[in-house]
């Protein structure tokens, strides 16, 4: 892959052609952080903190828009309910190939911080530690469970995009906005959601973690980040901050820089012992 810094890259999967960003060294140079979207995420939708990470940190950055989000390729609808699940179990490692991707660090938000925990349980299941090279996750509001006051501020989003701007605002991100929307929306709206689980994935965790959650965010509370250090197999560093809401790289993004630069330097003084 053409990896230039700040170039459009396109990555074929199995199920879809996805859009690509990169930013920073290349995989053959440094390490990458691999950056995971949020529900109604996309590429350009991480703005400006691709660019002030590996400014930060040195390392490499590489996000994608998953199918149906951004310009990537159309999802059928309605989503299963495991759509998480398919999307670090299965599609997450054909990215990483993809891209050429060797050392990494997973970085998600919300859903995306979901799907790295998922795919870093199943690196380690029956395998040894470090495949793939997943030397490290950074999980910004993560969801392992489903709260009451997820279900409300998803409800409310969907009164937004139903009768507000909701959804000309995400038009102008997303090339096919009712995959981005309806496919994330309907399947938490699904009854069948509130059974949703991922915990037993930390059982398999043996990568170290950093967990950051705000104590004002709407989608979950402390409880999300709680259990990781419960259950995790590798070190857990869980990160609360006052007065945020959903986005904390966004919210308080010097703060989260600083964390997650001292979080890699930690992995890569491990890595030269």
């Amino acid at each position: 892959m053409d990896w230039r810094p700040g170039s459009d890259l396109w990555i074929d999967t199995d199920w879809a052609r996805l859009e690509a960003r990169c930013w920073g060294p290349p995989p053959t140079e440094r390490p990458t952080i691999v950056l995971l979207h949020e529900g109604l995420g996309s590429v350009g939708l991480w703005r400006s903190f691709p660019e002030h990470l590996t400014s930060a940190t040195g390392w490499g950055v590489l996000a994608y828009s998953r199918q149906g989000y951004g310009r990537s390729a159309p999802c059928a609808l309605p989503r299963p309910i495991d759509y998480m699940e398919h999307e670090g179990e299965r599609v997450l490692p054909q990215v990483l190939a993809g891209a050429g991707v060797q050392r990494c660090a997973l970085l998600g938000h919300s859903d995306g911080g979901s799907i790295a925990a998922l795919n870093g349980g199943r690196q380690r299941q029956g395998s040894e530690a470090g495949l793939n090279g997943i030397e490290g996750l950074v999980l910004i509001a993560p969801h392992f469970f489903v709260e009451d006051c997820s279900i409300e501020a998803i409800h409310a989003a969907k009164f937004a995009f139903e009768t507000g701007d909701l959804r000309a605002r995400l038009a102008r991100h997303h090339e096919h906005v009712d995959c981005a929307f309806r496919g994330w929306n309907d399947a938490w709206l699904n009854p069948d959601f509130r059974d949703w689980n991922i915990t037993t994935t930390l059982d398999h965790l043996y990568t170290p973690v950093l967990a950051i959650q705000g104590l004002s965010d709407p989608y979950g509370t402390r409880a999300q980040v709680d259990v990781i250090p419960e259950r995790s197999r590798a070190p857990a560093e869980i990160v609360l901050i006052d007065d945020c809401g959903h986005a904390p790289h966004i919210e308080r993004e010097d703060d989260v820089l600083s964390m997650i630069e001292e979080f890699l330097n930690q992995i890569e003084t491990s890595d030269r012992r």
